[in-house]
């Protein structure tokens, strides 16, 4: 098999870098951009105030006690969903093949661009340049034969680098690195390995699948294979969406059914004009839940359900029907933290089947009519020319989730 030449390109700090690039004032200051409030979370953080131990996901309150000096930027979703399109075209012009990860990073496979550009090496600089040029961001850059190392190599770059590992280096370079650099190896499962004496990603390289299997299951000698460098998963630009889904954290703890059903039917048709934009429909509905009651260590109890529908569906109102039949079917006993709504098992629009006897065939296409109408309201007028009186659940912190479906110019801030 011919040697690949993968690039992770990762933008640093983006949603901070890009408040401090449109706000002189900003420069050189610990910037934040999230909720500042009780229950907001950090999106982002600068370089200057990650000097404090703030990082992105953490608690605003918590980096707020961290560095009381910290200036919280509420973020501006619309301009970074720009400025991550302006990057993705400046990515596409030395690779048809980029992964978007998320808003700020892609993985781009520059095998065979050789004639066209030189060197995987020189290309990789010249990326970073016109990113720097076009844009005044930084992006740092791993480059390697797979994807895992190319992924660990621009984190090891950051802030504004570029780490090349060539194929020969493979195995040196992951042999001293912590075994939670592996892909899937989160705190519990790391945990589990370090008890079993298996600290570095080495010393997972070096065990026996038999014995890995016995202590994490099937995963155990898959997470071997990626410590021994051999990652053969391709660079899928094409890559389809399982599942579109939309979540808040709320300002305060919600026990009233009410508003937890104002926060259902708003995620569904946010959902639902994501599938109309998209073509597809649903056939699955999956409710997510997170309790207020505090397991310790920022973690909360998760209820999930889930249900089947009757047909496939792009329609809020029914994707929103299913989402309260399941909070019914959670039974809640207790306040609730978060509530988000997916849509899943997605298939392309096609004809609909109709049951031998469907009384609501009518309706059903009546509201087809409606919500097309209303999404070409949307596209002419703007997102804001159509909204509920009681107004979309307020989020807690920001997403560098790519949200497939979403049009460019609709997005919250």
């Amino acid at each position: 098999m011919a040697t690949r030449s993968i690039l992770h390109a990762d933008m640093d700090a983006f949603f901070a870098a890009i408040e401090q690039r449109d706000d002189p004032r900003l420069r050189g200051k610990p910037v934040v951009v999230g909720g500042s409030s009780s229950r907001g979370v950090v999106a982002a953080a600068s370089y200057e105030a990650r000097v404090f131990g703030i990082h992105s996901a953490m608690p605003s309150a918590q980096a707020r006690k961290l560095c009381p000096d910290a200036i919280f930027v509420r973020g501006r979703m619309s301009v970074y969903s720009r400025e991550s399109r302006r990057i993705f075209a400046i990515f596409q012009r030395f690779t048809p093949a980029v992964e978007g990860i998320s808003l700020d990073e892609a993985f781009l496979d520059l095998t065979g661009t050789e004639k066209l550009f030189g060197p995987p090496e020189r290309t990789a600089e010249r990326l970073r340049a016109e990113v720097r040029a076009e844009t005044g961001l930084a992006v740092s850059a791993g480059l390697a034969p797979v994807k895992l190392v190319a992924k660990i190599a621009s984190d090891l770059a950051k802030p504004d680098g570029l780490l090349i590992v060539r194929p020969g280096e493979v195995r040196a370079f992951l042999e001293p690195l912590p075994v939670g650099r592996i892909w899937g190896v989160g705190p519990v499962t790391r945990a589990r390995l370090e008890r079993a004496g298996i600290h570095t990603i080495g010393e997972l390289a070096r065990r026996k699948d038999l014995e890995l299997h016995a202590l994490l299951g099937s995963f155990g000698p898959d997470a071997a294979r990626l410590a021994r460098g051999e990652d053969a998963r391709e660079v899928e630009p094409y890559r389809e969406a399982k599942s579109y889904s939309e979540e808040n954290t709320f300002e305060h703890d919600v026990a009233d059914r009410a508003e937890l059903e104002r926060a259902i039917r708003a995620h569904a048709e946010a959902v639902a004009r994501r599938l109309r934009h998209d073509g597809l429909r649903a056939r699955g509905v999956h409710l997510k839940l997170k309790l207020a009651r505090s397991l310790g260590g920022g973690r909360f109890p998760i209820l999930t359900r889930s249900c089947t529908l009757a047909r496939p569906s792009d329609d809020g109102a029914e994707l929103a029907a299913a989402g309260r039949s399941l909070l019914t079917r959670a039974a809640l006993e207790e306040p609730v933290r978060l509530v988000g709504l997916a849509a899943e098992r997605l298939e392309a629009e096609g004809p609909e089947q109709l049951a031998l006897i469907d009384e609501s065939a009518e309706s059903r296409e009546r509201r087809t009519r409606l919500n097309h109408a209303l999404d070409a309201i949307r596209a002419r007028f703007g997102p804001e020319a159509l909204e509920r009186a009681e107004g979309a659940p307020e989020r807690a912190g920001l997403s560098f989730q790519i949200k497939r479906g979403e049009d460019p110019d609709d997005v919250s801030e």
